[in-house]
């Protein structure tokens, strides 16, 4: 099959994007062919928020982290000074219908607007997954949206702990697309058709006479990120380890904190690889070393769904 050839406006247009981060226009796959390759690694580790009352916190976790690196040979950890450091703060907001139709249906539907010094910056962003921990039937959605603007295609494999106990861990695959609003041109972006329209992964699941999306649980999440410092594997494989505190905007109620890296690899064989490796080794001894303080048996979407009891199908 012969891919489509890019203009050089096209091509221009799409680098960038009202936040100033590169986008891609179309996914590095040949066009129809709703595969691609996993090239990130994340490590998530659902922490408990009674820890994070104040910046404390993170630099505690911080130091669990250069403990547990410590103990892993060919790594190590440059612990950034967080005395001084400001987190990034970001709202989130997931739609959903009201039975919760693209949750217990492996899809994952959000909205995402940054804010400095108080005020939004930049232009929100929509996020829309599909999330399995089977490969295949990740890799086998089309995530790409029928839009007039330009969007990005993350596939990742996201390493958690088991449910039930520490010392090993699960696999999540995540094929992601992400966009700013402003390429969505329709008049109504909460309208199911519109939704539809925009996403063509979701139209089974919407009839002809669907009305409209609407915030899961009523609640808006407030982000608090900050970067930890920079880990390196060796052979050129970095990551920057991060932790991101989710708190109920209004009571300002602290749901968890996640702990996460992630890298990013060229060639999708190239994951498994190292995941047998040293990420492997540095996320079990993470998950010891802080054992007291991890949340397991959930994500963070997941604890935003079941915020009001009554939970949705489990699939993560």
């Amino acid at each position: 099959m012969k891919t489509k050839k890019k203009s050089k406006g096209a091509a221009k247009a799409a680098t960038k994007a009202a936040n100033g981060k590169p986008l891609v226009a179309k996914p590095h796959y040949v066009e129809g062919d709703p595969a691609d390759k996993v090239q990130f690694f994340d490590a998530k580790l659902i922490l408990k928020p009674d820890f994070f009352d104040s910046m404390r916190g993170f630099k505690l976790f911080s130091d669990l982290v250069a403990e547990a690196v410590g103990r892993v040979r060919g790594v190590s950890y440059e612990q950034f000074n967080l005395a001084k450091a400001r987190p990034r703060i970001r709202e989130v907001m997931f739609v959903d219908t009201a039975d919760f139709r693209l949750y217990n249906n492996s899809f994952i539907l959000r909205r995402r607007i940054e804010y400095q010094d108080g005020f939004p910056i930049g232009d929100p962003e929509i996020v829309f997954k599909y999330r399995s921990n089977d490969l295949e039937k990740a890799r086998a959605v089309d995530v790409r949206p029928q839009i007039s603007g330009p969007y990005r295609i993350k596939f990742k494999m996201e390493g958690l702990p088991l449910k039930d106990q520490i010392g090993s861990y699960r696999l999540l695959y995540a094929h992601n697309c992400i966009f700013p609003v402003s390429s969505v041109h329709a008049g109504d972006r909460t309208n199911l058709k519109m939704i539809a329209k925009a996403l063509p992964a979701l139209a089974g699941l919407i009839g002809d006479m669907e009305g409209k999306v609407e915030m899961v649980n009523s609640t808006l999440v407030e982000e608090v990120l900050l970067d930890l410092g920079m880990l390196d594997f060796g052979k050129g494989m970095v990551a920057k380890a991060n932790i991101s505190l989710w708190r109920s905007l209004g009571d300002h109620n602290v749901m968890c904190g996640e702990f996460a890296y992630q890298t990013k690899f060229e060639r999708g064989d190239a994951v498994d690889a190292l995941v047998k490796q040293r990420v492997e080794e540095l996320f079990i001894k993470l998950q010891q070393v802080a054992s007291g303080w991890l949340m397991l048996g959930t994500t963070k979407t997941g604890l935003v769904y079941r915020l009001k009891g009554n939970p949705p199908q489990a699939h993560e």
